[in-house]
Parts: structure tokens; C-alpha cells; sequence
């Protein structure tokens, strides 16, 4: 089994709402995510997660903290380790790029109501970003 390095950042504005991607290639193409990717060497995960945001949405982030790690299995002997970071949103104008086709804010009671990826809003009640 090949383990991939990953990061992703959790982005919660002060109004509550939670940055998300639609994700434009496989794995789960057309689901919604908190926006991220792989981890370039050199890089730490927050450094990751801070660049895949910009690239992805437009948005520019601070990491403050790592929420815990998450395994995706993507087929073929291939798994993501995801190391899931705390965001603060500093601005930007929001525009998908990189591999998102969509970018939005999303209200916490909106998220049950959106096509997510696998273990996505358990993960956000695990992490204490949503409700269980």
C-alpha cells in the first residue's frame, strides 16, 4: 500500500460558515470538501493546507492548529493521510482553480444537504467544527 501525504484546511468564518470546494477530478468528483491536496516535499501540512487553499479557492488562510488525521482510500493500493488544519480566512476574492470546479461558504445547517465527501461531516463533529 503507497501512503500519500495530504492536507486540507478547515476555514470557519466568524459568521460560522465553512469554506468548501467541489471537487472537479476523481476522487469523488462533484462532491463537496473542505478544500486541500498533497503535500509537497519541503512542505509541512499547514504550509500545504495554506497554499492548496489559495490555489484552489482564492481564499488567503493563516494555519493555526492541527485538527487530527484522516485515511482516504483512493483504490489501487493508494491511501491519502490527510492532516486536517485549522484556518483563519485573512480575504481574497473567492474563484475555484486547481483541481475545484466550485467554491462557496456554507452554513453549518446546509452541510447534511450537500452531496460531501465519504466521512466529511463526521469527521467535521470530530473535530468539534459541527455538531455531531
Amino acid at each position: 500500500m503507497r501512503i500519500v501525504q495530504a492536507a486540507a484546511a478547515v476555514v470557519v468564518r466568524e459568521d460560522g460558515r465553512l469554506l468548501l470546494v467541489r471537487r472537479g477530478r476523481e476522487p469523488q468528483r462533484g462532491r463537496w470538501s473542505v478544500p486541500g491536496g498533497s503535500v509537497e516535499p519541503g512542505e509541512t501540512p499547514a504550509q500545504a493546507a495554506v497554499r492548496e487553499t489559495l490555489e484552489e479557492t482564492g481564499a488567503r488562510v493563516r494555519a493555526e492548529r492541527e485538527l487530527g488525521t484522516v485515511r482516504v482510500p483512493a483504490g489501487a493500493g493508494l491511501v491519502y493521510e490527510v492532516h486536517d488544519v485549522a484556518a483563519t480566512y485573512l480575504g481574497g476574492t473567492l474563484r475555484p482553480g486547481d483541481d475545484a470546479d466550485a467554491v462557496r461558504w456554507v452554513a453549518p445547517e446546509e452541510l447534511p444537504r450537500l452531496e460531501t465527501t465519504d466521512g466529511l461531516l463526521e469527521h467535521l463533529a470530530r473535530f468539534g467544527v459541527r455538531p455531531a
